[in-house]
């Protein structure tokens, strides 16, 4: 049995015709993602979508809409991930912002370069957001209730 939920949060951020995107390598592969990250112990889901959004892309962004929920197992770790997905409007690129170490780099993507084979999603849940998205599965932000 596992002694640890990995509970973890994505953006959907959509600027035009662009989704903002970011390349990291993980396990000596790079690949693309949303920005998405864990959520600390004693953190607001909403306040971690964007945080971690920051963190990864240097992009201020307010979180507008619900999309879905989502989990996947590593096939490297075994581990199993549940991840929020948010839609997100982005407000500014913070200059003075520093990437996490472990992202290579931020950029926006049309859904032809995200969909190009060449860029490897990091997993399945990538596609399956901007999927959920497209089909406009958005649900407002009054089902979360904070308790923090």
């Amino acid at each position: 049995m596992p002694d640890k939920i990995h509970l973890t949060v994505a953006t959907v951020v959509r600027r035009h015709d662009e989704y903002l995107m970011v390349r990291e390598t993980v396990d000596g592969k790079e690949v693309i993602n949303q920005p998405a990250g864990h959520v600390e112990v004693g953190e607001d889901v909403l306040d971690a979508a964007v945080r971690e959004t920051l963190e990864e892309t240097a992009w201020d962004v307010k979180i507008t809409g619900f999309i879905g929920f989502s989990n996947a197992k590593s096939p490297t770790s075994g581990i199993t991930y549940y991840r929020l997905v948010f839609l997100a409007e982005p407000l500014n690129f913070n200059d003075d912002a520093e990437l996490d170490n472990d992202i290579n780099c931020a950029e926006w993507m049309t859904l032809d370069q995200i969909r190009d084979p060449l860029n490897v999603p990091r997993s399945d849940m990538v596609y399956k957001a901007i999927d959920d998205y497209l089909s406009g599965h958005i649900f407002p932000l009054e089902i979360f209730h904070n308790g923090l």
